[in-house]
């Protein structure tokens, strides 16, 4: 009986440089057996899968996933920032600035004269 492989990617990226690493790997092994053995961890020796989120094609997936055939397993870096926090401080400082309507925080209508 011969077992059968398939092949995907695993992947990493900081601001300064990115690593897309293709391996062949057994059907049936886990996202987190494919980034073992991938050992990205050579050029990333930061990357903490117990802190880190990981994905499939951009849709969040647990490590005991199995991948399919072609896909990417990215590995994602904690956020510095919560994006609702930053968003709830670019919609106080267009109100402050008076690109927004105080009350109900949307855009400001210009009056006609």
């Amino acid at each position: 009986m011969t077992l059968e492989h398939i092949q995907i990617e695993v992947a990493y990226a900081t601001p300064e440089r990115q690593q897309i690493i293709p391996i062949r790997v057994t059907k049936g092994t886990t996202v987190a057996e494919c980034i073992e053995q991938s050992k990205i961890t050579r050029y990333f020796p930061e990357i903490d899968l117990e802190q880190q989120k990981v994905g499939i094609w951009s849709k969040a997936v647990k490590l005991d996933q199995q991948p399919r055939d072609g896909d990417r397993i990215e590995i994602y870096r904690p956020l510095i920032a919560d994006p609702k926090a930053i968003r709830r401080q670019r919609a106080e400082r267009a109100k402050d600035d008076g690109r927004a309507d105080k009350v109900t925080g949307g855009r400001r209508r210009e009056q006609s004269s």
